[in-house]
């Protein structure tokens, strides 16, 4: 049983990708993550000497905290942290919980830098029906929640990447693309190595309606017709990425938990 104020490595795993998932934030000294550079999904890194700092970056926010074990380092800014209002639990075990469990870990590498600060910043084709819609899904909900797209003509794209320091994502040849039937939804699970029996569930549905090959997923049709539906809902391609959001979320939660669910009545 968890102790006060703590969450435990499988009520977490639970949490995260969904869309009310708390602020994630490992405060492992810099030895101790040079040891293991890899993050929970989402988590941001942050001095555990700099409380007040992760307090104006909070801005009462629910979060969770870990260090190496979950212990002094975690309990301490925790408290603080309530101290000043705010809701914040000790991930139970701290990393080594987490990485023992085993759950997924992103390696921090692999995470691109924010060129201002202000979260990661990417760039794709504008016009998005599929992919470059599951992508920043998947960037929020399992990398970085403050990440910001921008979706350009095709022939700007290189261009945009290079001048604005974004990361380009479902462009042939250019950063997380197709290869062979995979998908760039499929590039980024690897990448990141976020590869979990829901997602891989998920991107089954996501490949198969990207490729119009929809007779290896039964759902694909119904994501094709959903993200037509949006195309022409919406001129504004930021717009149409907020309101695909819940529609991804409800098919990963249909790809953890209800993929066996049938409705006959």
């Amino acid at each position: 049983m968890t102790a006060f104020a703590e969450i435990s490595s499988t009520q977490l795993s639970r949490l995260i990708g969904l869309p009310d998932c708390p602020i994630i934030v490992d405060i492992r000294i810099d030895d101790d993550f040079a040891e293991d550079p890899q993050v929970v999904p989402t988590a941001v890194r942050f001095a555990h000497t700099d409380t007040a700092s992760l307090a104006a970056f909070l801005n009462g926010r629910r979060s969770v905290v870990y260090c190496q074990k979950g212990r002094k380092i975690s309990q301490g800014v925790a408290a603080l942290l309530r101290a000043e209002g705010l809701e914040c639990e000790v991930l139970e075990g701290g990393h080594f919980a987490w990485r023992d469990a085993p759950l997924s870990l992103v390696p921090n590498a692999v995470i691109p830098s924010s060129p201002d600060g202000n979260g990661t910043l990417w760039v794709t084709r504008h016009r998005p029906k599929i992919d470059r819609i599951a992508c920043p899904w998947l960037i929020r909900r399992f990398v970085d929640r403050d990440a910001r797209f921008l979706y350009v003509p095709p022939s700007d794209v290189e261009l945009v990447a290079e001048k604005f320091g974004a990361t380009p994502f479902d462009v042939e040849g250019l950063g997380f693309a197709h290869e062979g039937d995979r998908c760039s939804f499929d590039a980024m699970l690897d990448t990141f190595g976020l590869r979990t029996e829901a997602l891989d569930r998920l991107s089954t549905v996501i490949r198969a309606a990207d490729t119009d090959s929809h007779k290896t997923s039964p759902q694909a049709a119904g994501l094709l017709a959903m993200s037509v539906g949006l195309s022409r809902m919406y001129r504004d391609d930021g717009a149409q990425l907020d309101a695909a959001m819940p529609l991804y979320d409800a098919l990963y939660r249909w790809a953890r938990d209800g993929f066996d669910e049938g409705h006959t009545s």
